[in-house]
């Protein structure tokens, strides 16, 4: 039982801490959002599958449907 009070306790946590993030964000926008923009995830330079943003370019598409 003290597992699972931990566990959401924790993940309770997690959530108000990316909230306040968003909140404290300008526009409320998580920055990076595109996989090209990060070194670890594309060494070769590819464009972003989902926008087609080249690494050095910001996300092309401003707002995703959720």
């Amino acid at each position: 039982m003290k597992l699972v009070l931990l566990t959401i306790g924790l993940m309770a946590l997690a959530f108000a801490g990316i909230a306040i993030k968003l909140l404290v964000k300008k526009n409320g926008e998580f920055s990076g959002t595109c996989a090209s923009n990060s070194p670890f995830l594309n060494k070769e330079g590819e464009p972003c599958s989902f926008c087609g943003a080249q690494p050095e370019e910001k996300c092309k598409k401003p707002e995703v449907a959720a």
